[in-house]
């Protein structure tokens, strides 16, 4: 099924209903764009105050002297600006589906005098080349912020990720708990609010890691009463 939002309907869109991948993806970033067009001047003010584990993911990087970094679904950049602060001589890449929020991210990584180590494209989670997109085929450190929680099909995600970390190198992800130790009332809450943005915590992250990964070190830790989850991966 084509998903459509609701500020392009009743727009002739190309292809619209043939279910293809590429069509899926058009349609999955136009949502994102209607999303995020507004949403992503004031996303990194607003979301700080919710997107618990964030700074705890980038500081648990441990980047290498002169190391490469992928965020990717990196946003506003606001987590790349981080890093690249937090490691002076790191190498630092990001791409997004939304066109939208790229826009923001390279204002943002401009305004900070970023833009000769934040490299940014545009592209899709479920499936992306970064030797085209970077001339990179292979990082240090590659990272998820929040995002598997809206990317559709998630755990090729997670594949795809796994596939651009460079041998010794790690993944990392932050994202939304399910908040089994919060009283259900506000877990009820929470879920229906997120809802509305088309985010979806992921309840099973841990057992698919552990699919995906296969022989891989994982370490899964679950923060603030499980409101939000933190796991790194290092394939053997």
């Amino acid at each position: 099924m084509t998903i459509v939002p609701n500020d392009l309907k009743g727009v002739a869109i190309a292809g619209a209903g043939d279910g293809s991948p590429a069509q899926q993806e058009y349609s999955h970033g136009r949502l994102m764009d209607s999303v995020y067009a507004r949403q992503r001047h004031i996303y990194d003010i607003s979301r700080k105050y919710y997107l618990l584990g964030r700074d705890p993911l980038i500081a648990g990087l441990d980047v290498p002297p002169g190391g490469s970094v992928l965020e990717i679904a990196c946003g506003t950049g606001r987590n790349l600006i981080l890093a690249a602060r937090s490691y002076p001589d790191a190498r630092l890449y990001g791409f997004d589906i939304s066109a939208e929020m790229l826009m923001t991210a390279r204002r943002s990584t401009g305004k900070a005098g970023l833009s000769s180590r934040i490299h940014l494209a545009e592209g899709n989670a479920e499936a992306f080349d970064p030797l085209k997109f970077f001339g990179i085929a292979k990082f240090d450190r590659v990272f998820f912020s929040y995002s598997l929680s809206m990317i559709p099909d998630w755990p090729a995600a997670i594949a795809a990720g796994l596939a651009a970390v460079a041998p010794g190198g790690s993944l990392h992800i932050a994202d939304f708990g399910c908040q089994e130790d919060m009283p259900p009332v506000f877990r009820r809450l929470l879920h229906a609010w997120l809802a509305k943005f088309h985010v979806e915590p992921r309840a099973n992250l841990e057992a698919v890691l552990g699919d995906i990964a296969g022989n891989a070190t994982i370490e899964f830790e679950k923060l603030y009463r499980d409101y939000a989850r933190l796991a790194v991966v290092r394939p053997a």
